[in-house]
């Protein structure tokens, strides 16, 4: 049998040989280096990860978050239990509910020199208390910290903090130029460990319902390290650039496991930019009911591709209405820009200026058509589709007070209560009554009253729907089957 070369060679020289390749290989690692078209010269990937975390460290900031929030008391049910009464020391009377703190650790990135910081909404919405831990150490907090504004819809805020002369912060790159396999670096401070820098590729894009399928999500998913601690934190590509906001695991353990997600940049700073103008985000709409083009639908109207989406109802009199959209039509292209799913649409609509005009491309009877619509307003929005919710299904409905939230330990953003039901209308038929919670239909999740307009607004007559409740007076929570309309 012929003997490889390679295995006659004396073991020294096996030594020396296997130094040489290595040197080599550092040599082509800095030859060969990742190059993107619009950034000038070569990555040097032996020290790129290294320059990427002293670049950005000082930017990334510790964020410590105090919440008193109001939890029943566990020993009501054994009041009235002379044992438990003797035992534990309880009082005579005791309150039904008391205060708890709860702490909270993430992270932030400073954005600009007038230090505003970008973190997650899920960290610092309804802080009583936040504290800013600076890369050097400085800390701050009180009235040193400012609440600028927060986003459920993305899990994004805003907080500021005194300006420095040296207040170090980010660059942002375009997360659509991000390709899956790219090498990415994570920095912040996972259970509490500041400073904290991890790597890995993106795995996926345009990952989507991963925390709330009704919020504008369009994550990068990743493999580098992210774990309780991480969120709000960057997902920066080798050039330094800030191309995510890191905000979820998915993972039972509460650890990493490889798979991550992180809030495109590009959405980011859109988010960032209308926090810190108006405290909120104006979102645009268009009043369309939409979904993704299921197996079946292609075929049905006759299309050669899955990709578009499918206009399920057009708002009467919306911007979508008034420029001559139809139900039936398939979505194709927005601005000019192909459009293959749903989210897309939404999202990119969503970041239109109020106002402003768009080109929308749709196939009707296997024809292309275009169509200008002129962006409205949320405040349209609400109006339209509180009056769609009256006219076809006979209710008026409003976001839960802060008092009802406690008493039915609700989310800041869950649920619409009924404030009117018509005597004849489905939801009386069905047993619901005025001061009925509503938080769910079929597998949609609903925190406004326009969510609600919106998921009912998209099914047809005659559909069955399951619905999530809290029937007001007994304080229950159950389903209930109601025929649409």
């Amino acid at each position: 049998m012929k003997k490889n070369v390679y295995h006659l060679l004396h073991p020294a020289t096996l030594i020396i040989l296997n130094f040489l390749m290595a040197t080599a290989f550092l040599v082509l690692g800095v030859t060969f280096s990742q190059a993107d078209e619009g950034h000038g010269g070569r990555l040097n990937l032996v020290t790129a990860i290294e320059l990427v975390a002293k670049q950005n460290i000082p930017a990334v900031v510790h964020i410590e978050v105090t919440e008193r929030k109001d939890v029943d008391n566990p020993f009501l049910p054994f009041e009235k239990d002379p044992f438990f009464r003797r035992y534990f020391n309880l009082p005579k009377k005791m309150p039904k509910k008391f205060k708890q703190e709860i702490v909270g650790l993430g992270s932030g990135v400073i954005i600009d020199t007038q230090g505003h910081i970008l973190t997650n909404n899920h960290l610092v919405a309804g802080a009583n208390k936040i504290q800013v831990v600076m890369a050097n150490g400085q800390s701050l907090s009180g009235t040193s910290v400012t609440l600028v504004g927060t986003d459920a819809k993305t899990d994004l805020a805003v907080i500021q903090i005194p300006v420095t002369d040296s207040l170090p912060h980010v660059t942002f790159g375009d997360s659509d130029r991000a390709e899956v396999g790219q090498w990415v670096v994570a920095i912040g401070h996972p259970r509490g460990l500041d400073q904290t820098v991890t790597h890995g590729i993106i795995s996926a894009k345009h990952r989507r319902g991963i925390t709330d399928p009704s919020s504008y999500q369009d994550f990068l998913q990743t493999d580098a390290a992210i774990n309780p601690g991480n969120s709000g934190g960057p997902l920066l590509n080798l050039y330094g650039e800030v191309i995510g906001i890191n905000t979820a695991i998915a993972s039972e353990s509460g650890g990493s496991e490889g798979i991550g997600f992180a809030i495109p940049s590009n959405m980011a700073v859109h988010v960032s930019k209308e926090l810190i103008a108006r405290g909120k985000v104006e979102r645009g709409w268009v009043g369309v009911s939409i979904q993704d083009l299921t197996p079946e639908l292609p075929q049905k109207l006759g299309l050669t591709s899955s990709k578009g989406v499918y206009i399920a109802g057009v708002f009467q009199d919306s911007p979508a209405d008034r420029a001559g959209l139809k139900k039936g039509d398939v979505i194709i292209a927005y601005q000019g820009k192909d459009i293959p799913d749903a989210g897309t649409f939404r999202n990119d609509v969503a970041t239109a200026l109020i106002g402003q005009e768009v080109k929308i491309s749709v196939l009707r009877e296997g024809k292309k058509q275009d169509f200008l619509v002129q962006v409205g307003s949320q405040e349209e929005q609400k109006r339209i589709l509180s009056a769609s919710l009256k006219e076809r299904f006979g209710i008026t409905v409003r976001r839960p007070t802060t008092k009802e939230i406690d008493k039915y330990s609700l989310e800041s953003d869950q649920g619409v209560v009924i404030v009117e039901v018509a005597p004849k209308s489905p939801f009386v038929k069905t047993g619901f009554t005025i001061g009925d919670l509503i938080l769910q239909v079929d597998d949609e999740w609903i925190d406004d009253p326009e969510e609600l307009a919106a998921v009912l607004g998209a099914l047809p007559s005659r559909d069955k729907v399951s619905i999530l409740a809290i029937d007001h007076k007994s304080g229950k929570t159950g389903y209930l089957s109601m025929v649409l309309p």
